[in-house]
């Protein structure tokens, strides 16, 4: 990680309908080594306005990893992942596809629209905060992701 995001606050984006997976998110980040701000947008269409800076996002700021469900409501998590690597402003930002879903064709799909990584939620609440604390270590600490352009 790069000196200067040692001491800026991450932003992370979590796209999420799941009121009880939001507040398991929200616990595992708050008890983070790395500084963070989590936003949350509990359907496609307000992720995709939110990383767009469309209406009341107008001032969001753009975040360094996004966690995106796939099963969505408005918009399906398929569809944002899809817009977000077409869009040549976004594309870059890591999208760590969590969610319940196990089948093969999800995860074969989630990889074929380019997304980061693939991981299924666990439904224990210890593995479900260690699984939220290990994507924090790798992509805030060992990986080195671009600036803002």
């Amino acid at each position: 990680m790069s000196t200067e995001n040692v001491f800026r606050q991450t932003e992370i984006l979590l796209v999420e309908d799941n009121p009880g997976d939001v507040r398991l998110t929200i616990e595992a980040f708050k008890e983070s080594k790395i500084r963070n701000s989590l936003h949350v947008a509990g359907d496609g269409v307000e992720a995709l306005a939110y990383l767009r800076r469309e209406g009341m996002y107008s001032d969001a700021p753009r975040p360094d990893l996004i966690l995106l469900d796939l099963n969505l409501p408005k918009k399906d998590g398929r569809q944002v992942l899809k817009e977000i690597k077409e869009d040549p402003v976004l594309k870059r930002i890591p999208v760590a596809v969590m969610t319940t879903s196990k089948a093969e064709e999800d995860i074969i799909r989630s990889y074929d629209l380019h997304a980061n990584c693939y991981i299924s939620k666990p439904i224990d609440l210890d593995q479900f905060i260690s699984v939220v604390r290990s994507l924090e270590n790798f992509w805030f600490s060992i990986v080195t992701l671009p600036s803002e352009e």
